[in-house]
């Protein structure tokens, strides 16, 4: 189905290639960003973090979701206005200016400012792309019974059938289906679980992510229970916090962050018909997004029940089959070992001399990335119902690894082939170069993935740690500051991103000691100041943009709604209401801003 969505999508022109030809409507583009969004990470990896982390793991979710306060608010609608192809246009357009190098050369600044900003975007788009491509490779393997490297590649022509042809037209509305089928699965099994649970769900309490208080509760009686048995000598009760204050806000700081300055989630704002879409379209999207992030601590919850209730005191003789199936790709472990039968379980535990010996709670370890996709055999669901787990898990990560790839591609392409090696391209050369970037970004990327690098969740926060120090500070201040100038975004651009990549590589493969315990997920809570300040420092220590982008910039933040931030439909609508209230005789009607809006349309036309 994807495919021929993609297939049926296929264009030749730019304008639908780069941004679906800016006539998305508001509903639609939520559900293709809400997809987008919830990529292959949050939905096989969220609910397995809360499983493993409890309150902990709540910092992805209010991150993930409060980030989108600020793409409405601070980013996105401004960008749209602005109207560019993408995230690293509009920084080249904004960061204007010359320097003139001691030889005598002068340099264009903003050439250095997009340069800049499409290696930010490559770094933490690449970065997250491969995560989607690990999913894709871990849900494929275990329902197909194939090699998880074979299964990464076989993912990838999926991939390539939702976007080589139609570009973001084509994305935009494979998005828009596989938002549907992702949300279905991963509700369904969250449902059927409750209908098991005291105080569940039931015709009074109708909302599966509303209906688990009767849960949490079995869950810490349990946990003590657990502990009075032997199976298990201590337990961190599942609704109190481990971290330290400062690590919570700080991953959920960089998380928001990162939201408003990812550029492949920036770029669906690109495609509305007008302003007032765009910020529609975030409040369609937080509503799509929220349902899945609501029920992800219901499905943590009820997993862990299964798990602590089930499984924990059981003899090895009669594990569960799942505990072998996961552990033949690695996603499972007993007493450290990945187990495929119960005479390996019994020689991996050093202290069982039979199957007689009762599993603790130390012995069992469930990857965070099996959590979603095993929770069904868990649970003794139907196996109808895994298979359909699998296909919303599918339908993610191909969602986000679409707009990933999109996004690449058409900034290698766009911003860095077309802008600055060759301005003279025809739009047939551009797409052909655009979609063999796609191919060879695709390939790359799936190698990556398959040398299985690091756990997905923790390749996620790297992408957005990224581009909050690295895409943020020239954003904001972009949009906000009119003195914020080329010399200041690039000192800032290469300060801030900087940092956090070198925090992040010094952490994990260097030997660096974490900087006040700040975990490296959490990069750019040290990056992302230092971005702001550089840009800051720099732009009052050199001389102001020019007066043609201070005007870009007045225009950009003039609250004043005008023709130009409305479609042909929203206008009429607008004189309607106005119509409407001027036959009941409601003064000041002329005063609106709506009248304004109407004035100022029927002027320029």
């Amino acid at each position: 189905m994807y495919a021929a969505i993609g297939i049926a999508s296929r264009t030749s022109k730019s304008d639908d290639f780069y941004v679906a030809g800016r006539n998305v409507p508001p509903i639609f583009n939520g559900m293709a960003t809400a997809a987008d969004w919830m990529s292959g990470a949050s939905f096989v990896g969220m609910a397995g973090t809360l499983y493993a982390l409890g309150y902990d793991g709540l910092a992805y979710i209010i991150g993930w979701t409060g980030g989108y306060v600020l793409v409405s608010t601070v980013i996105a609608p401004y960008l749209r206005r602005f109207g560019s192809f993408t995230v690293p246009e509009f920084i080249a357009s904004r960061y204007q200016g010359t320097v003139q190098l001691p030889g005598g050369k002068v340099v264009e600044l903003s050439g250095v400012s997009r340069f800049l900003a499409t290696i930010v975007l490559l770094s933490c788009s690449f970065t997250y792309l491969t995560a989607q491509v690990y999913s894709t490779g871990v849900i494929v393997s275990r329902f197909i019974g194939i090699q998880f490297e074979v299964a990464v590649f076989s993912g990838l022509i999926g991939v390539l059938f939702c976007s080589l042809l139609g570009g973001m037209r084509a994305v935009t509305y494979t998005q828009v289906a596989q938002y549907v089928i992702l949300i279905i699965a991963y509700t369904v099994p969250a449902i059927c679980m409750s209908t098991t649970q005291d105080d569940g769900f039931n015709k009074n309490n109708p909302v599966e992510f509303l209906a688990y208080g009767g849960t949490l509760q079995a869950i810490t009686l349990r946990e003590k229970e657990m502990v009075l048995l032997g199976l298990a000598s201590k337990v961190t009760p599942y609704l109190e916090p481990k971290w330290r204050r400062v690590d919570f806000f700080a991953l959920t700081f960089c998380l928001m962050v990162g939201t408003a300055s990812l550029p492949h989630v920036l770029m669906r704002y690109f495609t509305t018909p007008s302003v007032r879409s765009a910020r529609r379209s975030v409040t369609w999207s937080l509503g799509f997004i929220l349902v899945l992030y609501m029920t992800a601590p219901a499905y943590a919850a009820f997993a862990k029940l299964e798990v602590y209730t089930n499984v924990i005191g059981t003899p090895l003789s009669v594990l569960p089959q799942w505990i072998f199936t996961y552990g033949k790709i690695g996603l499972t472990t007993v007493c450290g070992k990945a187990v495929t039968s119960v005479n390996e379980a019994i020689e991996a535990c050093a202290q069982a001399t039979s199957g007689d010996y009762l599993l603790k709670l130390k012995d069992l370890k469930i990857s965070t990335d099996a959590m979603v996709i095993a929770t069904p055999e868990i649970a003794g669901l139907p196996y109808t119902i895994a298979g359909l787990v699998s296909a919303g898990g599918l339908a993610a990560s191909l969602s986000t690894a679409d707009g990933l790839l999109l996004a690449i591609s058409n900034a290698l392409s766009h911003d860095i082939y077309f802008r600055l090696i060759d301005n003279k391209a025809s739009i047939q050369k551009r797409l052909m170069i655009s979609r063999v970037l796609l191919e060879v970004i695709a390939l790359i990327s799936a190698g990556t993935a398959a040398s299985r690098p690091a756990d997905i969740l923790s390749m996620v926060p790297w992408a957005f740690s990224l581009a909050a120090s690295g895409n943020f500070p020239a954003l904001c201040l972009g949009i906000w500051w009119r003195r914020a100038n080329a010399q200041g975004a690039i000192a800032g651009q290469i300060s801030g991103w900087g940092l956090t990549l070198a925090y992040l590589l010094g952490t994990r493969y260097g030997g660096w000691a974490l900087w006040g315990g700040i975990s490296n997920v959490a990069a750019a809570v040290f990056g992302l100041p230092v971005g702001f300040a550089a840009n800051i420092i720099v732009s009052l220590l050199t001389p102001p943009p020019p007066d043609e982008v201070l005007a870009m910039v007045d225009s950009l933040r003039d609250f004043k709604v005008t023709g130009e931030d409305l479609t042909a439909e929203e206008l009429e609508d607008i004189k309607e209401k106005e119509e409407a209230l001027a036959r009941t005789q409601v003064p000041q009607v002329s005063n609106t801003a709506e009248a304004t809006a109407v004035a100022t349309a029927e002027e320029s036309i």
